[in-house]
């Protein structure tokens, strides 16, 4: 059993990892001045995966979109008990989530830490599925998917990736289409769970007021019997870099009252899950807030002047293979808000926000929301978790963002600014005409 503990000087942190005999890791945070306890247990499995070889030189085996969604619904549902009702009444709170490339189940509790642990490594390590139960999801899924079908924020969202991504797995929903969840069958999911839900492919952290040797017992104790050492399954990785499959542009119409902008811009260049990639990851998104940020003046003109209200936004998404920006908000003429958002692109070395002084005070701001952050267990699990596969977290963040020069900010928003990576999506009211 590999285990040490690291101290991150400049967040004020420890990090303990262990990695147990079958190749289950642990990141464990002890928090002695709080009363509550949050884990999560994370698989590196979500919906961009969809081709798998079962065996060595096999054929990949594709996997109908929505299966990793479909499997974390299914996971808690077993032949004589509901995972819910355990940690109900064991005092803990549970959920779990799927995203492009990862799934994650979790509880927050005070008391009973180390049962409720128990309950979290034995229900998503033991699959349970027949034709009925599959059936049964398949109808309750295809309502929640039809449901978000009728939201004009999802429908615009998952239609910009559709455009930046027409050929990966980010072009389809996380939940799949009712077509492709009727695909699923309990031997898919049988499959996809041996592949990719194996001891070595997983990462338990936990964060909060518990005795770190008291869990790392328990969960050894629980693991003993539980899967050898072996590599998971070949997943078939998908990179797109591609700008050259960019569409540049669409409308979309839906019942809505006040149209919508949408400007996604996609990046050519991989950013690792290491320091270097950490490094580009905060210096574009730096980038993004000198440009665009609410404190500068791009956006106090904007808003002024009527170009953006207070909906307007943007976000910078890093995935495993991919990563882009994306602008958006309700306007009164979307076209002369998207038009704005590409001018300011296009001239952000000229702009006067752009500068040391104000970098410094953006990097002042952010360390200090990134503190106040750290007074949150569910904000440091889920940052440590969605980090658990590279060789950096966010308590390497510090140390970065101190040093962060204005030269490597800029040199980050001209790797990103790229015209042949843009899709302007605009959503317009039915009965509306575009401008």
């Amino acid at each position: 059993m590999d285990d040490s503990t690291k101290q991150y000087a400049d967040a004020g942190e420890s990090l303990r990892r262990v990695t147990l005999p079958n190749g289950l890791r642990l990141q464990l945070v002890v928090k002695p001045d709080y009363h509550k306890t949050y884990a999560v247990f994370t698989t590196n499995f979500g919906a961009v995966d969809d081709q798998v070889r079962l065996q060595a030189d096999a054929e990949p085996v594709v996997v109908p979109a929505g299966t990793a969604h479909f499997l974390e619904h299914k996971l808690f549902d077993k032949a004589d008990y509901d995972a819910f009702d355990l940690f109900g009444a064991s005092g803990a709170s549970a959920n779990a989530f799927t995203s492009a490339t990862k799934t994650n189940y979790l509880f927050s509790t005070t008391r009973n830490v180390m049962h409720n642990v128990e309950i979290l490594l034995d229900f998503v390590q033991d699959p349970y599925f027949t034709d009925a139960t599959v059936a049964k999801e398949q109808g309750i899924i295809g309502q929640e998917i039809q449901m978000y079908d009728d939201d004009p924020g999802w429908r615009a969202y998952t239609s910009v990736l559709a455009n930046l991504y027409p050929n990966h797995p980010l072009s389809q929903d996380i939940a799949g289409t009712v077509a492709s969840i009727s695909e699923i069958t309990p031997d898919i999911l049988r499959a996809m769970h041996a592949a990719f839900y194996h001891p070595t492919n997983m990462v338990l952290t936990v964060v909060g007021n518990f005795d770190a040797d008291e869990l790392i017992r328990v969960v050894a104790d629980n693991q003993a019997g539980k899967a050898e050492v072996v590599a998971p399954q070949d997943r078939i990785t998908h990179s797109d870099y591609d700008l050259s499959v960019v569409q540049p542009y669409s409308v979309k119409r839906m019942d809505i009252v006040r149209p919508k902008g949408y400007v996604g811009l996609k990046g050519a260049t991989s950013i690792g899950e290491d320091a270097a990639g950490l490094r580009l990851e905060l210096a574009t998104r730096l980038f993004l807030e000198l440009i665009f940020g609410d404190s500068g003046h791009t956006y106090a003109d904007w808003y002024d002047t009527g170009v953006i209200d207070d909906t307007f936004g943007y976000e910078f998404t890093v995935g495993r293979g991919y990563n882009f920006a994306l602008f958006s908000g309700d306007a009164t003429d979307p076209n002369r808000m998207t038009n704005a958002i590409m001018q300011a692109l296009h001239g952000f070395e000229d702009n006067p926000d752009v500068n040391a002084d104000r970098l410094a005070r953006l990097v002042k701001a952010s360390l200090g929301k990134y503190f106040a952050s750290l007074n949150s267990l569910e904000t440091i699990a889920n940052q440590l978790a969605s980090r658990a596969f590279g060789t950096t977290n966010m308590f390497d963040y510090p140390a970065i963002m101190a040093d962060m020069r204005l030269d490597e900010v800029v040199a980050a928003g001209r790797q990103l600014v790229n015209d042949d990576g843009v899709t302007i999506l605009h959503m317009l009211p039915a009965t509306e005409e575009e401008a």
